[in-house]
């Protein structure tokens, strides 16, 4: 494993990369349909002139360069280029509305901001005046920026020029900034979701990223030959160990599509080898197939139902351990039907496929692994620099995430919250000391979140702090009963309400284009998504769908009564976060008397 991962930076090891292999593609970009590639050599290359641009802007030692787009190759060279310089990269989510750029623009004390395009830039310009420490906007898409003043707005374009210029007067200066990195040096602020308050940046070191480079690789499995497709935000820690962390130190390939809206069309044509997928993600997916299934007609319907009822029966079962029968009822269901439905998810080539970043309905899992996508469950958190805890193909247990990453010893603490110590824990929180000694105590990271633990398996109960106790009582994890409701296609969106009260209820959110399909198949007429909802027939699927649920759980955690919301939670009336978790404070203030009417 050392000699995989030899003791270097992420820049070292980008250069040796570049020497070691320099005409391999390291990176594929989509533009136009066209899918460019970007040898090693070029990458760091790229990466070198884009870190001198920034040096000739003034970015000191240490200084911070954040990254406000959606993922792309530059949005790489920005975050490498940095810290070629030994500056940290800080990323900003693309869905931010102006307000919270700016938060963390001023809180990061960022020097430089990279933007995409022209919606980005005006995002910033309208807070300019809250940002003192910010010397000069880079823009990637350079349409509609033609007057902005240029002494504040350059295109990246211009950036790596300048960066080439400033070589030829700084020979050698690249080499010898990277020559002198250390490990425990910090490259990456990641800010958390902010879900109960501020956003918080966690400060990730080139030790913490290296590890978990290891981590991962051993974990799942991967060699030199992987193939993924970067689609989730480049801001988030599981993007980036599949983005940056573990190609880098691996020598793999990544693909970045055209847009965050042609994923589908981008999957089917790379193919992955790996697919990492949040919880919404495989939500979607799922939705995505029962859409296409309602649209195949009645014989196609029948043929699916009867090839995953005859494969769900061991779908937990490692492919070596299925008996001749299994494995032959299997192959008819896959070159019949399953084939089919993995080419359509474009996930068909895929080896190893992960959900993690949140809790997930154990259904859905058990779904994708009964049609053949070879999935597991793994446990992370932006202070553990990506995976913590994770499942094996060989041994993948239903509502389990499996056990501790090479390098980390995890354990239960007071109330069973999970603990866990190695070298990928993070640095601690920029410029928040108590929130950071809070965090880290006596060397274990306090995860904040209630496990069981049980023959070599960790099970996932909740968030301590969203564990509720109801006026009888009982304790409930919210998030169980969130994602057994899930489980249907036709539920997008469950919010528990439970705390101090006599029973369950819930405020839930569809999923707009299935039940829109499922209303047209039954020739229900509607026009928009609060006249969909306010359909008795609709309504009473949905009361079926709660029901199946209830079935699965513990009679004190049964909803009793639910509320089918009018409109989608969104993030700029601030009722889900920038990664989809919901603001569970804020959507109970804004929906108090309908929460209230469930009560009467």
């Amino acid at each position: 494993m050392t000699d995989r991962f030899p003791e270097l930076t992420l820049p070292q090891m980008l250069r040796e990369n570049a020497r070691r292999h320099a005409d391999r593609v390291a990176i594929r970009q989509k533009e136009f349909g066209i899918w460019n590639p970007c040898a090693w050599k070029q990458y760091y290359e790229r990466a070198c002139h884009v870190g001198l641009g920034f040096r000739a802007l003034g970015l000191s030692a240490g200084g911070h360069v954040a990254i406000l787009s959606e993922n792309r190759i530059e949005w790489v060279l920005a975050q490498l280029g940095a810290n070629i310089m030994d500056g940290i990269a800080v990323g900003v989510y693309p869905t931010s509305p102006s307000n919270e750029v700016a938060y963390v623009l001023a809180h990061s004390e960022s020097e430089i901001i990279v933007c995409e395009d022209q919606e980005q830039v005006d995002k910033v310009l309208e807070r300019r005046e809250e940002l003192p420490k910010l010397r000069r906007i880079v823009v990637i898409e350079t349409k509609g920026i033609r007057d902005y003043p240029p002494d504040q707005v350059m295109s990246f374009e211009a950036l790596e020029a300048l960066g080439a210029d400033y070589e030829t007067s700084h020979a050698g200066l690249a080499d010898s900034i990277i020559d002198g990195q250390q490990l425990s040096q910090i490259a990456l602020i990641i800010y958390t979701s902010g879900s109960t308050g501020k956003p918080k940046g966690a400060m990730l070191s080139y030790k913490n990223i290296r590890a978990q480079a290891i981590a991962a690789t051993e974990r799942l499995g991967l060699d030199q030959s992987e193939s993924l497709l970067s689609y989730l935000p480049l801001c988030h820690v599981a993007e980036q160990m599949t983005t940056v962390m573990v190609p880098v130190y691996l020598g793999s390939l990544v693909n970045f599509g055209e847009s965050i809206r042609t994923v589908q069309e981008d999957l089917r044509e790379v193919a992955p080898s790996m697919f990492l997928g949040v919880p919404r993600i495989w939500e979607k997916l799922h939705s995505s197939i029962h859409i296409k299934l309602l649209e195949a007609g009645r014989i196609r319907r029948t043929l699916f139902e009867r090839a995953y009822a005859a494969c769900e029966p061991f779908a937990e079962k490692n492919s070596a351990d299925r008996t001749l029968s299994e494995r032959i009822k299997f192959a008819l269901s896959y070159w019949l039907i399953f084939r089919a439905l993995q080419n359509f998810i474009g996930l068909r080539k895929t080896r190893i496929a992960m959900t993690g970043a949140a809790p997930i309905s154990p259904a859905i899992v058990h779904f994708f692994r009964a049609i053949g996508v070879p999935l597991i469950e793994v446990y992370g958190l932006t202070e553990s620099s990506g995976i913590a805890l994770g499942q094996v193909l060989s041994d993948r247990r239903v509502g389990t995430v499996g056990h501790g990453i090479d390098r980390m010893e995890a354990r239960l603490g007071d109330s069973n919250e999970l603990l866990i110590r190695g070298d990928t824990v993070f640095a601690g929180y920029y410029r928040n000391e108590e929130a950071t000694k809070a965090s880290i105590r006596d060397g274990w990271l306090h995860t904040g979140d209630v496990a069981e633990f049980s023959d070599g398996h960790f099970r996932i109960v909740d968030r301590l702090k969203d564990i509720m106790i109801t006026a009888g009582g009982k304790n409930l994890s919210p998030s169980e009963i969130e994602n057994t409701v899930k489980a249907s296609p036709f539920i997008k969106e469950c919010i528990v309400i439970a705390e101090a009260r006599k029973y369950v209820s819930a405020l839930i959110q569809i999923d707009y284009d299935l039940a829109g399909k499922w209303a047209e198949e039954k020739g229900l007429a509607y026009t928009n998504f609060r006249n969909l909802t306010e359909n008795a027939s609709l309504r009473d699927l949905i009361q079926s769908e709660i029901d199946a649920a209830n079935g699965q759980l513990a009679q004190v955690a049964q909803i009793r009564k639910f509320y089918l919301l009018t409109k989608e939670l969104d993030h700029d009336d601030d009722e889900v976060t920038a990664t989809m978790k919901v603001r569970r404070a804020n959507v109970q203030v804004k929906y108090r008397a309908e929460i209230e009417s469930l009560y009467r």
